[in-house]
């Protein structure tokens, strides 16, 4: 979610270079060409793969280790890249450049675009290599329009825009209280209550303006807006402590400008990563003013939540109390972080208004796409339910307990991010030389991995294009085709720096889905895969309709 974490690093993933990996056994990849997964030792004769057409080179110890010049690319020329890329529109559909581009030249690419360039990697055992070589401080592509609008605007940065070891120290404080089990058990209640009045709100809907059937009633909608709203709902609660009234009648135009300033700002950053932000600020340029307009909104409406959250701690604090409050309560992660005073109140800002933006789209697009695949399979959802309803009934309405007994639910959110990861790379710079495919990469390079082709591969998953929430039940950990143990589920990011806010948009997920299979029955009127377009996240094309019949 977050990690846009939110992994943004999907645009900013064409800048820089790098990969490695170590050895492992060979593996099959695409159009049956041999490829060896992980790095190789120097000298030692092993298959590689031919740099022009991807196919094998022959076996023995001719050629050796590889330079990285040898990696095979798609075009020696960054600035004639570039513009077939615009020309094209060829970034809006960036994941399926990618999937077509790997089946084209093999499992190790390069790509240089204006004056950035990745080495972009796919098989588990070449990103568990990755991780092994990020270093105590992993390092990802920045976002330039970001942290120039931070400094433009003197606002500190939050650990999304840091790196080094300013960032872990920060990383660490914040891990505490939005990462650890004893912070995820104090604030999955207030996830629970979001998703049950979602749910109690919606069933409402359907009763009063839906068709009546035999065992119910039913009502066809593109639920994408009612998604957003409790993603944003969801995300100031847990943030905040407060609930800001999105389920009412009449929710509050702020809110609606935030959702749409998020949407903004997604959609004005990937221009802005091939231009110099600073240049456009100082010339009063229309794509950077629209962009920072987006982000004073972002700002604006976090700082309110913000200045209230500090005058209910310190009344409380006056009371005697601490970020609890009455009798021990939870009232939010800015409560926590508050009364633990590590964190300056800039810094504290700066972190929680990064979540809040973070928190809404990519929590709800990825629910788009789990309904769909919900409602065009209906034996998966009939499975997940039955699992559902039995931990529900065992739990007696403990959120955490349900969610400890159906596993199926983590799998279900785990399998919808396979098929449809909001974030398509995950981009790190290795801090020493590394192999990978046995071709020497560089310390310092950027290295991608691409999850849309990574999660679709035959070379990594049985029978990829099935949407089959049990698979993780076996595969998650266990060894598969492409080596690399669990490095098949990416979309948090892995490692020191995966999605800060993971552990939130995985329960506030897995939460909203459960309530809904327990009071509803999905379907959908067409079973062909979504078409899907890129900006800074993966989306669908035009939001897919659900049909909700009540049980």
């Amino acid at each position: 979610m977050w990690s846009v974490s939110v992994s943004p690093s999907v645009f900013q993933g064409i800048q820089g270079m790098c990969v490695s990996v170590r050895q492992a056994a060979c593996v099959r990849i695409q159009r049956g060409m041999c490829v060896c997964p992980a790095g190789t030792v120097a000298g030692l004769g092993v298959e590689g793969v031919n740099p022009a057409r991807g196919g094998p080179a022959e076996r023995g110890g001719g050629r050796g280790l590889r330079r990285f010049e040898e990696i095979p690319h798609t075009g020696s020329s960054g600035w004639l890249n570039l513009v077939k890329f615009w020309r094209e529109d060829r970034f809006k559909l960036l994941h399926k450049h990618m999937e077509r581009t790997f089946n084209t030249l093999g499992p190790i690419y390069r790509e240089r675009l204006g004056t950035q360039s990745t080495v972009n990697i796919l098989l588990p055992s070449d990103i568990s290599e990755l991780f092994r070589s990020e270093g105590l401080h992993p390092r990802r592509m920045t976002l330039q329009p970001w942290a120039t609008h931070r400094e433009t605007r003197q606002h500190s940065k939050g650990v999304f825009l840091k790196n080094g070891a300013e960032w872990r120290a920060d990383r660490l404080l914040l891990n505490r209280e939005v990462m650890m089990a004893p912070a995820v058990r104090r604030f999955l209640p207030l996830l629970d209550e979001v998703a049950r009045d979602f749910c109690c709100q919606l069933a409402t809907r359907v009763e009063k303006d839906g068709g009546k059937e035999e065992r119910g009633h039913s009502l066809t909608i593109d639920p994408s807006p009612d998604l957003f709203r409790f993603a944003l709902e969801a995300s100031c609660h847990v943030l905040y402590g407060e609930r800001i009234g999105l389920f009412s009648t009449s929710p509050s135009q702020e809110s609606q400008k935030f959702i749409f300033a998020v949407e903004r700002m997604l959609a004005t950053t990937p221009p802005l990563l091939y231009l110099p932000p600073r240049l456009l600020w100082r010339l009063g340029a229309p794509l950077w003013t629209q962009h920072a307009t987006a982000w004073d909104i972002i700002f604006s409406h976090a700082e309110k939540r913000i200045q209230r959250g500090v005058q209910r701690l310190r009344s409380t604090q006056a009371a005697g109390g601490g970020s609890g409050g009455a009798e021990g309560e939870f009232t939010g992660i800015l409560g926590q972080l508050m009364d633990k005073g590590q964190l300056s109140l800039e810094l504290i800002r700066a972190n929680i208004t990064e979540l809040m933006a973070g928190g809404v789209d990519t929590t709800a697009v990825p629910l788009q796409f789990a309904l769909y695949e919900l409602g065009r399979n209906p034996a998966v959802q009939e499975q997940v339910r039955v699992q559902v309803k039995a931990a529900w009934a065992r739990a007696g309405g403990d959120a955490h307990k349900a969610l400890q007994g159906a596993p199926l639910l983590k799998g279900l959110v785990k399998e919808t991010l396979r098929l449809y990861p909001v974030g398509i790379t995950v981009q790190r710079y290795p801090v020493r030389d590394i192999i990978i495919q046995n071709y020497h990469i560089p310390a310092g390079t950027c290295v991608q991995a691409c999850l849309y082709p990574l999660g679709r591969s035959r070379d990594v998953f049985q029978d990829p294009e099935r949407f089959d929430p049990g698979r993780w039940g076996t595969q998650e950990s266990g060894e598969g085709p492409g080596g690399g143990g669990g490095f098949r589920s990416l979309a948090f990011g892995f490692g020191a720096r995966q999605c800060v806010g993971r552990r939130i948009a995985e329960n506030e997920m897995q939460l909203l889905l459960m309530h809904i299979l327990l009071s509803f029955r999905l379907s959908v009127s067409s079973s062909e895969e979504l078409s899907t377009k890129y900006t800074l996240i993966l989306q669908p094309e035009t939001p897919p309709r659900i049909t909700f019949s009540t049980l």
